[in-house]
């Protein structure tokens, strides 16, 4: 068997990435393997909000994605029906502004920052095969190189950053412990010359069963995205045929009364439209007796909530802070698992369960669009409700809110 690590690490985006840079710095050695070659464009909403951006500056390459000139967004629109909730989103820790960065930018950086650190070693066209025990404890992974030739590496604890079909989560039998199917399919492009409305901004846009997303993205290009519930089947098969007319005329013709038709109408496609038609929001057993699990393929929801990013980044610092705190005592295997489930658990559990309520895509009822329009008129009410989603504050903070308001009627 080759050289012996601390921890190897599979997959080597941003989960991946962000593990290695934290884990590097805090004197572990590092093997990261990918069996990809970077740069590299995978299917994400690559949105995140400015709590994300605290993080990238405390690693080290928030000036590095700052020159891809992705252009900052402080204003956020959401649209339910005929009411708008609008506002800009509060400050986190200093910083303003949110952004949309192409996976190839980021991923890139972020592998370059973990290329950087003494302690990591980065093995890119490496593909995880299987991964090696010593009784019940995994002790190593071994896989085919770019010259398809076995190799076999030993590490003290071998991590699955490796997204939602995660190879190190399908060996080692993680416990599924939630899974529930979204009902919605997801379509999007690139396009250019579509121009925003006054300023650059993150738009929602649900009306009846039907969702548009709007965000404004690196190279002058916006990312737009069709939602559509999956009953739809004219509209897969329309999709399948022609892609890009179904995603305009859906976009035109669902959301009257917005300004999305006539911004589309000049507006060029300048990659073939991708998307998914059917994913799950699901939640493992995120670590065991060698192994752990982070980013997607621990948990993953619906990318209506735009969490992705923040979740790789943040589990990453979450786990790469517990195994500091027990570095060297292999001997407290489950107390660390337990600390970890917890961890993410507190972090991420009550986002988790709202995306699994928008990905159930049930029409909005006349008791919450009531809400809505409550929340639409009461500045304070619209900056808890944006504050969700960069964690300024939790859900119950917008519920006092409105128990405060409607007190004070």
């Amino acid at each position: 068997m080759n050289k012996t690590y601390d921890v190897i690490i599979t997959g080597a985006r941003v989960a991946g990435s962000t593990l290695a840079i934290y884990l590097g710095k805090a004197g572990f050695h590092v093997l990261l393997v990918d069996q990809a070659t970077f740069p590299k464009d995978t299917l994400s909403t690559h949105t995140f909000f400015n709590n994300t951006v605290a993080l990238l500056r405390e690693i080290g390459v928030m000036d590095k994605l700052l020159e891809t000139n992705a252009p900052p967004v402080k204003d956020i629109k959401f649209q339910f029906e005929d009411t708008a909730i609008e506002g800009i989103i509060p400050k986190v820790e200093g910083e303003e502004s949110c952004y949309c960065i192409r996976r190839t930018y980021l991923d890139q950086i972020l592998l370059e920052q973990a290329k950087s650190q003494m302690n990591v070693t980065v093995l890119e066209r490496f593909r995880v095969t299987d991964v090696i025990h010593a009784d019940d404890t995994v002790v190593g992974v071994e896989g085919l190189d770019g010259n398809n030739e076995k190799q076999e590496f030993s590490a003290r604890l071998v991590v699955g950053a490796d997204g939602r079909s995660s190879i190190i989560r399908e060996l080692v039998k993680s416990e599924l412990k939630i899974s529930i199917s979204a009902k919605v399919g997801i379509y999007f492009g690139y396009f250019s010359e579509f121009h925003h409305d006054n300023v650059p901004k993150f738009e929602v846009y649900k009306i009846k069963d039907n969702t548009a997303i709007l965000f404004p993205t690196n190279d002058n290009l916006y990312v737009i995205a069709g939602i559509f519930p999956l009953e739809n089947k004219e509209l897969i098969g329309q999709l399948k045929l022609n892609p890009e007319s179904c995603l305009r005329n859906f976009l035109t013709d669902n959301f009257p009364n917005t300004t999305i038709g006539t911004r589309l109408k000049n507006a060029e496609l300048v990659e073939p439209v991708k998307g998914i038609l059917r994913y799950d929001n699901y939640w493992y057993k995120g670590m065991g007796k060698g192994w752990a699990l982070v980013g997607d393929a621990v948990c993953f929801k619906d990318p209506g909530m735009a969490q992705g990013i923040h979740d790789a980044i943040c589990g990453a610092r979450i786990l790469s802070n517990i195994l500091s705190k027990y570095k060297g005592q292999s001997n407290q295997s489950n107390q660390i698992s337990e600390e970890y489930q917890k961890a993410i658990e507190d972090e991420f559990m009550v986002r988790f369960h709202m995306g699994c309520q928008i990905s159930q895509n049930e029409r909005i009822s006349e008791q919450q669009n009531a809400v809505n329009k409550l929340i639409s008129s009461h500045p304070e009410a619209i900056e808890k409700f944006l504050g969700i989603y960069n964690y300024s504050n939790e859900p119950d903070a917008l519920e006092k809110e409105l128990t405060r308001i409607m007190q004070s009627i």
